[in-house]
């Protein structure tokens, strides 16, 4: 054993990554925040949607048959507008020969554009009652009918049936379509019509209460005494004959321009216009008709409106209804009797929600084709896996397969350790174990926990002689493996982790590819050691699926990205040909790996070395870990962006490669996020069993490929019951790793290196259950 200990010098400047760490740690808390206020908002958007689409929160239930004995017979034998006027329950009927043409569900962006159409046509207004989440979608067919001279009333946010609603989801109901009329036509109504209501004499002591409180509050209840029954689609006669009244009666007549096809009605209207008109009849709106039945009643014009305000002048909200001369009671002059203008928090709280509306309705869809595109992609990667592994598999394992003549010649193995008191002696009683000659180079990088001290005591102990230890003032693992390779004896240089330990046969397995005169670099294969943790086991199942499957299929397509620093081998000339290893980013395997390829060298996986690791034990490291390795990939990625458009070997990693590493670890993985957030919000609240069935079949395959994978690697199938929960909480975390890396990345910050606390049990090869 030899030691080399440099000279004394001036202390070396910190790196750019160290320069930034006071800087990095700073940001790291906001950015967490905002990778959670993202999911936060998705799912926001999500629930807001599903809210609009009656999925959240919807009630399909509707009372029949209840008794209405507590509801005044003159209310049930009354007129179809019901007001409360001074406190008392009134009802007012439509005058004879009008028609108060009203509609019902909408607005609907098919069928309310052309029952427009039609009314303009004829030059006659209408009262559409509509459902608030309907006029939060859209706002536009809102505000054209209310400037066409057209009246709006409330039919709820969500179409419940308010008898079996709690006070407050009524209100609720009616403050949220208050603040959709806002944002769509900058007003608010007095006007309302309960979801499946009839006429006044089907009230029942359930909904009675109801209107009882919204006429307290200001609104008029507005029933129907002639029905078209046009949404049951009978035929167009039938609809307008069941629209007409009988001898010459006024009515408020019910029609649909939404909550279905609505062809039929579209036809009806121009006839039943026509036919009306020639009986002598007028159309006007719900508060015309009020007003003309008071007029007719010898009311005085600048008394009480009944536009449902209480004595007082309260609106619906509290507001004092005044007209231009300050009076209550009178509604503006450019406005409808029933409509008042929003003003102030109601109308900037009512665009906000349109707003909100708008982007949910935008983003819904666009996530739900990224979903499509995601599953796609999920399921493609999966295919192209399990294809290519056992191609890779059949043709490395052929008895006839060869890289060529074997390779005997000795190598350097370089031990980059930094604090791995706790590690080092494992990884060095392995190396003595190595059924290849080799020299091993151990770099301390400024350890202060007697690293260097151990390695020399372990090595003296083990008899070997062929141990250099070099210390160096702390300058980072990448300046530490250029130092091993500088010195390194060997043509071969064999780099490895100071917590990772080889089996015997290792290295000669790593190094056979070197026969093959355009092979630059070799990739091993890393195992977990410590797997018999929850933790370790889900990232046995990360390492044997995700890490060697796809070594195996990026090998035959020659654009491997990265060779795992645990264990991976390189001519040295390739290395020193391509500037050594790059503290340019968090990844030097991946960097020097792409570089590589570039200077057009073949990377190849050797499955048959084998190489044990201590993977992280707590979430915090694991965090840790996985934020580094992300965001030095994505820095790799875009320091080798040139390829894209380079000839060669560069430019097929550029157009194979790294697309695929875009696409696969960095694209798909972030939004990997919807499908588990779609399917809650699924089983939650639209069908249970299909979203599970859907879960499953999707971990069924991946089951599938990790089973694959696992008797590949002829390891122990028991690990994979560990999968489930896997999917439940380890794949959570790494998703919001790769959006915080994301962030990070976007918002330019630095990360710094991120020493990982080891514990030191996982020994020697032999000793790992496997």
């Amino acid at each position: 054993m030899t030691t080399t200990t440099p000279s004394r010098r001036r202390r070396r400047a910190p790196s750019r990554i160290q320069r930034a760490a006071g800087k990095a740690a700073a940001l790291q808390k906001p950015r967490v925040i905002l990778a959670l206020l993202l999911l936060l908002a998705l799912t926001s958007v999500m629930l807001l949607d599903g809210y609009l689409r009656a999925e959240v929160g919807g009630d399909q239930r509707v009372r029949t048959g209840a008794s209405s004995t507590a509801v005044p017979d003159k209310i049930l034998d009354g007129g179809p507008i019901l007001t409360f006027r001074g406190g008392q329950a009134t009802t007012v009927s439509v005058p004879d020969k009008t028609i108060a043409l009203t509609f019902d569900d909408g607005p609907n962006p098919t069928w309310t554009p052309q029952v427009l159409k039609v009314l303009q046509k004829y030059d006659i207004p209408a009262t559409f009652f509509v459902v608030g989440s309907m006029v939060s979608r859209y706002p536009g067919i809102v505000a054209d009918l209310v400037e066409q001279g057209n009246e709006v009333g409330i039919h709820t946010f969500t179409h419940v049936d308010l008898s079996y609603q709690s006070d407050a989801r009524v209100n609720r109901e009616m403050q949220q379509t208050q603040l959709a009329l806002a944002g769509a036509a900058g007003i608010t109504t007095t006007l309302f019509r309960a979801p499946y209501s009839s006429e006044t004499d089907a009230i029942d002591n359930y909904s009675w209460p109801v209107y009882k409180k919204l006429g307290e509050d200001g609104y008029t209840s507005v029933f129907v005494d002639t029905d078209s029954d046009d949404w049951k689609r009978p035929g167009v006669s039938k609809i307008i004959k069941w629209a007409t009244p009988e001898d010459g009666e006024g009515a408020s007549v019910l029609f649909h321009d939404a909550g279905g096809e609505r062809s039929q009605t579209i036809k009806a209207l121009p006839t039943y216009i026509e036919k009306m008109k020639a009986k002598g009849y007028t159309f006007t709106t719900i508060s015309g008709a009020i007003q003309e039945e008071e007029a007719a009643n010898g009311q005085q014009a600048g008394g009480q409106q009944a536009n449902g305000q209480q004595a007082g002048g309260q609106q619906p909200g509290g507001q004092p209804q005044q007209g231009p001369d300050g009076q209550a009671g009178a509604a503006t002059s450019n406005l409808q009797a029933a409509h008042r203008e929003a003003t102030g928090a109601t109308l900037y709280e009512g665009k906000a929600m349109v707003g909100a509306v708008a982007v949910a309705e935008w983003a819904v869809p666009v996530l739900s084709v990224g979903l499509m595109v995601v599953g796609v992609a999920v399921l493609g990667r999966f295919g192209m896996m399990l294809i290519l592994a056992r191609r890779h598999y059949r043709q490395r394992n052929r008895r006839r397969f060869s890289w060529g003549p074997p390779v005997h010649q000795p190598v350097s193995v370089i031990v980059p350790a930094y604090n791995e008191k706790e590690c080092i002696a494992n990884t060095l009683q392995s190396l003595a174990k190595s059924t290849h000659p080799i020299e091993i180079i151990v770099v301390d990088d400024g350890s202060t926990d007697g690293t260097s001290e151990i390695a020399r005591d372990a090595a003296r102990e083990l008899g070997m002689d062929n141990v250099r230890v070099i210390r160096q003032e702390n300058a980072g693992k990448p300046a530490a493996l250029n130092n091993g390779v500088r010195s390194a004896s060997h043509d071969i240089v064999v780099m490895m982790d100071g917590d990772t330990v080889f089996e015997p046969d290792a290295v000669r397995q790593l190094v056979q590819p070197f026969a093959d005169p355009e092979v630059g670099a070799v990739a091993g294969n890393a195992k977990v050691g410590n797997r018999d943790t929850v933790i370790g086991a889900w990232q046995h199942i990360e390492y044997v699926m995700g890490f060697n499957l796809d070594r195996r299929m990026y090998d035959l397509l020659r654009c491997m990205p990265t060779i795992p620093g645990a264990i991976g081998a390189f001519r040295r000339e390739a290395v020193l040909g391509v500037g050594g290893m790059s503290e340019d980013t968090l990844a030097e395997d991946t960097d020097i790996t792409i570089a590589m390829h570039r200077a057009g060298w073949r990377v190849v996986y050797q499955e048959h070395a084998r190489a044990w690791t201590e993977a992280p034990g707590s979430l915090k490291q694991l965090w840790s870990q996985r934020y580094r390795w992300s965001y030095g990939t994505m820095q790799a990625l875009w320091k080798h962006r040139k390829s894209l458009t380079d000839k060669g070997p560069s430019g097929r990693f550029g157009r194979v490669g790294m697309p695929l590493v875009v696409i696969f670890q960095i694209v798909t993985p972030v939004f990997a996020p919807l499908i588990d957030v779609f399917t809650v919000y699924s089983m939650i609240f639209v069908d249970f069993t299909a979203a599970l069935l859907a879960w499953l079949a999707v971990l069924g395959v991946q089951l599938l490929c990790a089973a694959y994978a696992f008797r590949l690697d002829r390891e122990k199938y028991r690990y994979l019951l560990m999968m489930p929960l896997q999917q439940l909480a380890y794949r959570q975390m790494m998703y919001l790793v790769l959006i915080h890396s994301c962030v990070t990345a976007l918002t330019g910050g630095r990360l710094r290196w991120q020493k990982l606390k080891r514990t030191g049990e996982v020994g020697t090869p032999a000793g790992v259950s496997r």
